[in-house]
Formats: structure tokens, C-alpha cells, sequence
């Protein structure tokens, strides 16, 4: 297992408030890592990548269409978005070589999912990643 999967692993799943997660690669557009079981089509790779891409105001008016869901966005900056459905949601934080995924479902709390990611993007920032 790699260094940054075990970081997902270890940081973001085990808080428990993260049900998946992922590392995309933002030069390549292609997944780096994932959690087991979690696979993210290079539709929504390219989706999350335009999410930052184009101005961020656009997916907090539009939303995010996600693993085939359709997401209503509640925040979109220039190294965040987050984006629900209902009682899921998914937090995507950008850091300088990787945008980092991660998604929670119903009974995990939001909160915890956007500070656990939240926290590893900002630690991937000041590693230069």
C-alpha cells in the first residue's frame, strides 16, 4: 500500500464521517488512489476537475453531476467544494498536484468529513502536493 493511500486511509476514513475517498491528479486528470471499492470514471474526474477548472461561481449555481448523482453545491472557492444530495455529500479539496475526494452517506456527520479533508489537503499543501 502507498504513502498516500495509507494518508486516506488512516486520516479520512478512519474518522468514520468518510465513506470513500480519492487523490486525482490534476496535471493527468486521472485517479492516483482510492480506498478499496471506490471507483471514480474519468466523467467525474473530468467533472471535479472543471469544478475548479472554470470559475468555481458557475458550480455553485449549476451543482456537480457525481457517480450519477445529481449534487446541489454549497460551497465553491478556489480550494473547496462541497456539493449534497439529499443525506449524502461530497467534499473535494484542491492542493497543489491533487484534487482529494471524499464522500459521506447517511449517519456519518458532514462536518467531520470536511475538517478530516479539509485538514489533509491543507497538510498536502504544505508537503508541495
Amino acid at each position: 500500500m502507498s504513502h498516500l493511500q495509507n494518508l486516506l486511509l488512516d486520516t479520512l476514513l478512519g474518522t468514520k464521517h468518510v465513506d470513500c475517498a480519492a487523490l486525482i491528479k490534476l496535471q493527468e486528470r486521472s485517479l492516483c488512489v482510492a480506498s478499496p471499492g471506490f471507483s471514480v470514471m474519468p466523467s467525474d474526474v473530468r467533472t471535479l476537475v472543471n469544478g475548479f477548472a472554470k470559475n468555481p461561481l458557475k458550480a455553485r449555481r449549476e451543482g456537480l453531476y457525481f457517480k450519477e448523482k445529481d449534487y446541489k453545491c454549497v460551497r465553491a472557492d478556489d480550494y473547496s467544494l462541497y456539493a449534497k444530495n439529499e443525506n449524502t455529500g461530497v467534499v473535494v479539496v484542491k492542493t497543489n498536484l491533487y484534487l482529494l475526494v471524499a464522500t459521506y452517506t447517511n449517519g456519518m456527520y458532514p462536518s467531520v468529513c470536511v475538517e478530516a479533508t479539509e485538514k489533509l489537503g491543507e497538510y498536502l499543501r504544505r508537503k508541495g502536493n
